[in-house]
């Protein structure tokens, strides 16, 4: 078989292709940077205010099963309350023994767990510490709200009631956005 020039095949990219080929992709990359940001930034939020609750049901599970208080507090070793910590440092569960006000954690108390600092942002709460009580005895209602750099527009509020039951809202009660730190 015999090669003339009308047949001739070639089996790599020439350097043109390879350039369109890496020009679309980064054009493509730069498109879909900002959406991968807001994802993870998404992802990191979501993380935080699950792992917060969590630890509210489980406060609110182990004052019933306790017959004591449990209180969640500011911690930035996740041993002891530290009414000088952020909300984004950290938070503590334990089971408050002697029931002291404020709530501090002693030898004797418990720690049921703790949860991890969000570098993504800031939380802001009403409240220094939650109290959770057995039955149907009224629990410490607040509010805590996670923002990070995106602002208002992307905030989230975790909302404990009186009888301990959090839930998450994306504005005010009154229907205006949620106030972040500047």
């Amino acid at each position: 078989m015999t090669c003339n020039a009308t047949q001739r095949h070639t089996a790599g990219l020439t350097l043109i292709e390879l350039l369109v080929t890496l020009s679309i992709g980064a054009v493509l990359a730069a498109i879909g940077a900002p959406a991968l940001q807001d994802l993870l930034l998404d992802q990191r939020m979501t993380a935080r205010i699950n792992g917060l609750v969590h630890g509210i049901y489980l406060a609110k599970q182990a004052a019933h099963v306790r017959l004591t208080e449990t209180v969640i507090c500011k911690s930035r070793d996740g041993r002891d309350c530290d009414a000088g910590a952020d909300w984004e440092d950290g938070w503590l569960l334990f089971a408050n023994l002697d029931r002291d006000y404020p709530a501090t954690t002693d030898p004797a108390e418990p720690v049921l767990t703790s949860g991890p600092a969000f570098s993504a942002g800031t939380i802001r709460a009403n409240r220094r510490a939650f109290v959770f009580r057995p039955f149907e005895i009224r629990s410490t209602n607040g509010t805590l709200v996670f923002c990070d750099r995106r602002g208002p527009a992307h905030a989230r509020a975790v909302i404990v009631s009186y009888t301990g039951r959090p839930r998450i809202a994306t504005t005010r009660s009154d229907g205006d956005a949620l106030q972040c730190p500047a």
